[in-house]
């Protein structure tokens, strides 16, 4: 089983009402779980039980009926033994970005508490244990000069996001984190820690950079590093009246961009609320997200178009460690519930871009963050330096759709209901360039869904799904590690 950002959750919101209490198992082999390992183990009814269960998604949690607090690669070995010996479910949460497949009355393996990060700046390597999160990262990279394939967020795990892919702030210039996989530290579903490189199971290697889910518990990992000390970047901010010729002008500039540079833009509708800054508050803005690899004035150069199409309400772009890459898309840090979904697509017009941005402004039936990445470079012709060896999908994308929307505490399934009414609308929109969707932006309840299935077949070709079904088939076939099928 993947750590939890990397696959889309299937448990009910938390606030949606009385939870199923998981049935109890028997004290004896509770207490002979908590013998074998040397984290805390809770249960339901014990202090920090719910604690240890939430995450950064506030919409939605686990309701196991035991839960191991793994402090490294024996305790999950010995969780995932006694699941086995139990016949119980698992599954694995470390920040909780995203949720895995429901395990009500199962196991959780929580790895929050596995955060080692080491730096190799000769071989120019890092390896992590399965709870480290991006900005561990970053900061033991920078001082030698170095940088992770990281996401815009530092409080993201590593293991979990780089196993569904990973598309981060650098993607165009290197491609995928999966591509700079060297070693996964993985523990079996019969309990066996292996370590698995192209070498040694060069299928297993495959599946589990890109299409992991339900092949085992990863423990660890090691990865190759960029030689990426600053970075031009920052935002582009335009309001309302400049959206539709923003938008036209952003999808015309993607053409002509150097794989160096990596951009998205987001749609949000700022809420008229005190706490936030004056100039967001109620307003329909546009951001346009960048980050350069190249000299600061070449940078300049290529964002000149962007800043010729009108008054900005902000623009700090400039040069930058890359320690302060997580500026360029601010992504919040508290947590909250919401849901998402999204599209990988083949290209884009402008009037279907500006058709999202009317069904998600201003007039929609509640918030709705709009963001769309601009993909294409080494993500589609692999990176130089990397493996490129992973089951990643759809790699020929151009534009990635992402649609988040925020759920409140008074009506979650109500909410869940517009929101997935307004999403559909908006990838409707799109759906001539549709080809798929990327397993890392799959953000909310999907098992209610009608369309469970298609959702499931889309994240991956045909070819792709059956090579997947196969590993799990042949490495989980008791389905221990419950998870999405790919030959759904």
């Amino acid at each position: 089983m993947t750590t939890t950002e990397a696959l889309a959750p299937t448990s009910r919101p938390a606030a949606a009402g009385p939870a199923t209490a998981p049935a109890p198992l028997a004290p004896e082999a509770v207490v002979d779980l908590v013998r074998q390992v040397g984290g805390p183990v809770f249960h339901p009814g014990d202090e920090g039980y719910d604690a240890e269960r939430s995450g950064f998604q506030a919409g939605y949690r686990h309701r196991p009926a035991v839960i191991v607090g793994a402090t490294d690669a024996a305790d999950v070995a010995a969780a995932v033994g006694f699941a086995r010996a139990q016949r119980l479910p698992v599954a694995v949460q470390v920040t909780g970005h995203g949720l895995s497949t429901a395990t009500d009355g199962g196991l959780l393996i929580s790895t929050r508490r596995m955060t080692d990060v080491t730096v190799d700046p000769v071989a120019g390597t890092a390896r992590v244990a399965a709870g480290a999160v991006w900005g561990q990262v970053v900061a033991a990279a920078a001082p030698h000069g170095l940088a992770p394939l990281n996401g815009s967020s530092p409080g993201v795990g590593v293991v979990s996001y780089t196993l569904g892919g990973g598309v981060g702030v650098l993607a165009r210039t290197y491609g995928f984190a999966a591509d700079h996989v060297r070693a996964v530290d993985l523990v079996t579903a019969d309990g066996r820690p292996v370590r698995v490189t192209a070498d040694t199971d060069p299928d297993l290697f495959w599946g589990l950079l890109g299409g992991g889910h339900g092949l085992g518990v990863v423990t660890g990992m090691e990865f190759g590093l960029v030689p990426v000390a600053r970075l031009y970047g920052g935002q582009l901010v335009f309001g309302a009246e400049q959206i539709d010729d923003a938008l036209a002008a952003y999808l015309r500039w993607t053409d002509t961009v150097p794989d160096a540079l990596t951009s998205s833009l987001a749609l949000i509708v700022y809420p008229d609320l005190p706490q936030l800054p004056a100039p967001l508050r109620g307003r329909h803005l546009l951001q346009i997200r960048i980050a350069y690899t190249g000299p600061a004035e070449e940078g300049a150069r290529l964002v000149a178009p962007l800043r010729a199409v009108g008054p900005v309400v902000g623009d700090d772009l400039r040069e930058m460690p890359y320690e302060e890459s997580h500026t360029i898309h601010r992504d919040p840090s508290d947590p909250h519930a919401y849901n998402g979904d999204n599209a990988l697509l083949s290209g884009l017009d402008a009037a279907a871009l500006q058709r999202v941005a009317a069904l998600t402004g201003p007039a929609a039936p509640m918030m709705v963050v709009v963001q769309l990445n601009h993909l294409g470079g080494a993500l589609a012709t692999g990176p130089t330096g990397g493996t490129g060896a992973g089951a990643v999908g759809h790699r020929d994308a151009r534009f990635a759709l992402r649609l988040l929307s925020p759920l409140g505490d008074a009506d979650p399934e109500g909410d869940l209901a517009t929101v997935r009414e307004v999403h559909a609308a908006a990838l409707a929109a799109v759906e001539p360039w549709r080809i798929g969707r990327s397993v890392n932006f799959l953000l909310g309840e999907q098992r209610g869904r009608a369309d469970a299935a298609e959702v499931a077949r889309s994240t991956h070709g045909t070819a792709a799904r059956s090579r997947l079904a196969d590993l799990k088939a042949a490495h989980d076939p008791e389905n221990v590690f419950r998870f999405h099928p790919y030959e759904a």
